[in-house]
């Protein structure tokens, strides 16, 4: 079965956007200070492989906010795998290219596991999986660490309940043979059911 895994790039301090995030400055003000290390995309080593790993996933969920913010990608994410948008209200206008709307998160997580087959199946937006841990679906967490405390913006975990959840550590791979703005440490986490 298909591993939902959450990839998201998130400061010291738990921000994945500066303040002000809009559609004119997706990633809000100094919020793209988080994504330097993605320079190292094409790298053969560990911001290389995250990279490619993330890109060889077979569906993605995002978070409708997250999608809209993002210029609906285009309607392609990566190698025109489906893009399953969570979403309250399913607006008038179709999503475009390979992206489909859906309101129901198991459902969403049920969809996206079947599109992915025994790949893996890439979240991106802090409300998509927030809803996606809520209901029990979201397997694995990818958190690529950057060293720089943003102070304000849109945090990854606000709005959680108050249980908590357990996580096992299952890689770590550290980048710091690199000038520092690209420097991040990738974290990968198994969500514990109990």
């Amino acid at each position: 079965m298909a591993t939902i895994r959450l990839y998201m790039t998130v400061s010291l301090d738990g921000y994945v956007a500066g303040p002000q995030d809009d559609a004119e400055n997706p990633l809000g003000i100094g919020g793209f200070r988080l994504f330097n290390w993605l320079d190292l995309r094409n790298d053969p080593g560990p911001s290389g492989q995250v990279y490619a790993e993330a890109m060889a996933t077979r569906a993605v969920v995002a978070g409708r906010r997250t999608f809209e913010l993002a210029g609906r990608w285009n309607g392609d994410h990566h190698d025109g795998v489906p893009i399953l948008v969570l979403t309250h209200d399913i607006p008038a206008e179709p999503a475009p290219g390979s992206a489909r709307y859906v309101t129901d998160v198991r459902e969403c997580a049920a969809q996206a596991r079947a599109a992915a087959g025994d790949g893996d199946v890439l979240v991106h937006g802090a409300g998509a999986a927030q809803a996606l841990l809520r209901a029990g679906e979201l397997d694995e967490l990818e958190l690529h660490v950057v060293p720089v405390l943003l102070g304000q913006g849109r945090r990854l975990f606000d709005g959680l309940p108050p249980e908590h959840v357990e996580l096992d550590l299952v890689r770590q791979l550290s980048v710091d043979d690199v000038p520092p703005a690209q420097r991040v440490l990738h974290l990968r986490y198994r969500v514990r059911r109990a």
